[in-house]
């Protein structure tokens, strides 16, 4: 599916970014007995569900001529929101210095979740700043997202 998503960012990226929009991310995941394309763009100033609308009639018609994907599957094209997944490397260069939240396959000290600041990272581990730096290999790591402070 990882090859699915790579293709999808290659064919989408200048068309997206032309309308004026960043594509943070590409995901193709099954849900139960359906495919799912989720599209994530982005803007200085935010998403709204126009945009959404506006980018997901402009790449329909291209996916579907390039018929990338053999199976039936719901587009869907959104913001990533403002607590976002970490999957790429670029999203995590953004967010050194920031609070990121970390939860692992398997627990660590008995402990399934960190919330830090994100300190370094490379192909082999994450490093993040509890009250110590505490380095996290990355094959443990189920998801990291950014954390928003909400006060």
């Amino acid at each position: 599916m990882a090859n699915i998503e790579q293709k999808v960012t290659d064919l989408l990226t200048s068309k997206i970014n032309s309308l004026g929009y960043n594509l943070y991310d590409v995901e193709y995941v099954k849900v139960g007995k359906d495919h799912f394309l989720r599209i994530y763009i982005d803007k200085e100033t935010g998403i709204d569900l126009n945009d959404c609308e506006k980018v997901s009639n402009e790449i329909n018609g291209i996916l579907d001529e390039k018929d990338l994907i053999k199976e039936q599957y719901f587009l869907e094209v959104s913001s990533p929101g403002i607590e976002r997944i970490l999957r790429k490397d670029e999203h995590l260069k953004a967010n050194i210095g920031k609070t990121i939240e970390i939860k692992l396959f398997k627990p660590i000290e008995k402990q399934k979740q960190y919330i830090g600041e994100l300190v370094d990272f490379d192909d082999e581990k994450i490093d993040i700043k509890l009250e110590d730096v505490m380095s996290i290999d990355r094959k443990n790591i189920a998801q990291i997202k950014t954390v928003y402070d909400w006060s």
